[in-house]
């Protein structure tokens, strides 16, 4: 199995148990001992990418939680379907709405067979497990009608989370945990366990691995209604000039030939921050850049982590009048995986030569935002300047 990426932020991997962390097993032993295909190489190769680790069909663990409706869920009442089960911190910035995200694609990839697989996560965050803090972030993600997001009393969840083996931990008043997604047989019985790596570019490959395996476990082996490769993708650095589609309309280039503040974000902050009133508050930056002939900034929306494509669109229309600056999309998060970015919001300073000379994780007050980067603007110019990383991002 692929090595764990490290993540910057919480919700990253701290465990080195054995049933998470994986078997090892390769993907043509997984499968019987078959020659591995094409494709079982390429995501093997892939460093993006987890092919999965095989669990030798143990019975998973039962357990009764509470899910996003208050209602009282176990695992045993999905025998007969394939579940997909997450652990997941209900407050996630980081790598699980990625893993989220690939979830419900792998369920839509497999069309009507679909309605065979059970999406089910676990709370994953110690201090938020209460049934508003997993109804609010399944809202936020587009999730509420599509699994059920279980949570219970700490006890419970940590006897659940110790079953399955999954490490979590506050870390710096950061949750760190295993980011763990486990395949359930229609047996009750664990296939596989994948590991989420912190690679926007990557989250439809994921979820075509876990839609290929829930298929292999269903009747009539149902055929997916899209492929793609899963072979390694590139990232879109600042050296590479890349243009975007903006919201309403137009379009802007970043990359060499002058500086810029990006700020990648996606929607679904909203749950953890008032994300319109630190959108327009961005305003006093773009107004103070214009003055001061700083580096213009674009918010680049993760497009490919949002719920729908429509989500962000909605979004930027409701919030009732011009930014003041661009907001442009990243539909494939090759943009994200170039410039770096590990969490949401992060903020990235490049030069005119297309060297990243400083990036933050989280929101900044805008005084200290204005005052931050005409400090790098004075560089932006120059190559080989690193002016470090930020503390964490101060809570919202």
């Amino acid at each position: 199995m692929t090595a764990v990426i490290a993540l910057a932020a919480g919700c990253s991997s701290g465990s080195s148990n054995s049933r998470a962390a994986g078997s090892g097993t390769s993907g043509s032993e997984a499968s019987g001992g078959k020659e591995e295909t094409a494709q079982q190489r390429l995501a093997a190769a892939n460093p993006n990418l987890d092919p999965g680790s095989p669990l030798g069909g143990i019975a998973a663990p039962d357990f009764r939680l509470t899910n996003q409706f208050g209602q009282q869920i176990s695992l045993s009442a999905f025998r007969g379907k394939i579940v997909i089960l997450a652990f997941t911190d209900s407050e996630c910035t980081t790598v699980c709405p990625l893993t989220t995200q690939a979830m419900l694609v792998a369920k839509q990839l497999l069309g009507p067979a679909g309605s065979q697989v059970q999406l089910l996560g676990v709370d994953a965050n110690p201090t938020a497990n209460s049934v508003s803090d997993v109804l609010s972030y399944s809202r936020s993600h587009g999730l509420v009608n599509q699994w059920d997001f279980l949570t219970g009393p700490l006890p419970e969840l940590k006897a659940v989370w110790k079953s399955y083996d999954i490490y979590v931990q506050i870390e710096k008043g950061q949750v760190d945990h295993t980011p763990a997604l486990f395949i359930i047989d229609r047996s009750g019985r664990e296939r596989k366990v994948y590991l989420t790596t912190m690679a926007y570019a990557s989250i439809g490959q994921a979820a075509q691995i876990m839609a290929q395996e829930a298929a292999s476990l269903l009747p009539g082996h149902p055929a997916l209604t899209t492929m793609r490769s899963l072979a390694y993708i590139s990232g879109l650095t600042p050296r590479a000039q890349v243009r975007l589609s903006t919201l309403p309309s137009g379009s802007v280039t970043l990359g060499p030939g002058r500086p810029h503040l990006v700020m990648f974000f996606a929607t679904w902050l909203d749950e953890t921050s008032d994300l319109r009133a630190r959108l327009l508050d961005l305003r006093q930056y773009a107004q103070a850049a214009e003055r001061a002939g700083l580096p213009a900034l674009v918010a680049v929306d993760e497009e490919a982590a949002e719920p729908s494509q429509a989500t962000v669109r909605a979004y930027i229309a409701g919030l009732g009048g011009p930014l003041g600056y661009p907001v442009a999309l990243d539909p494939t998060g090759r943009l994200a995986d170039g410039y770096g970015v590990q969490d949401q919001p992060w903020f990235v300073l490049t030069s005119a030569s297309g060297k990243i000379i400083w990036k933050h994780d989280g929101w900044l007050p805008d005084s200290q935002l204005i005052a931050a980067v005409p400090k790098g603007g004075r560089l932006a110019g120059t190559d080989g300047i690193d002016l470090g990383r930020n503390p964490r991002r101060p809570s919202a």
